[in-house]
């Protein structure tokens, strides 16, 4: 897990990316075991617990700033020096339920870069290749700001 948390600022108990399995000047793919302790799942659903498909939405989101961070990285960038900041999300689809104890392999690829901003395509699916969600989304790597004291 070093690797995910030496490139991007989140941290658990809101870090849904496990580790980074490949990665391309046009991608990269990640992976996610979804614990069964995790505190979500009492109320998500109590007698039935599946994973948020919110929480699924952000692990995609997670790859991508992975993602950015890595290229970011590779043009002499240094750790700490930019944030990931998700500008738009469209085109959700989920497909199929994600259960503790499922590991899920998060896909990004990267459409466009424009203004500051990059396009991406994402997806997740289950280690027996079954599609669970699908979505659009615009990531902006910013330099931190100085907080206001």
């Amino acid at each position: 897990m070093s690797e995910v948390t030496d490139l991007i600022p989140h941290r658990p108990p809101f870090l849904f990316v496990d580790r980074i399995v490949s990665a391309s000047n046009t991608g990269l793919v990640a992976e996610r075991t979804w614990r069964t302790d995790e505190d979500f799942y009492r109320g998500h659903y109590p007698s039935a617990p599946i994973t948020p498909g919110v929480l699924l939405c952000e692990s995609v989101f997670q790859a991508g700033a992975l993602f950015l961070a890595k290229q970011a990285q590779a043009a002499g960038m240094k750790p700490g020096e930019g944030v990931p900041l998700l500008a738009k999300i469209s085109d959700v689809r989920l497909r199929n339920p994600v259960y503790p104890g499922d590991t899920v392999h998060i896909e990004v690829k990267q459409k466009e870069s424009m203004g500051g901003f990059t396009m991406m395509d994402g997806q997740i699916k289950k280690t027996d290749g079954t599609r669970v969600l699908n979505v659009s989304f615009a990531v902006a790597w910013k330099a931190p700001e100085a907080k206001q004291a």
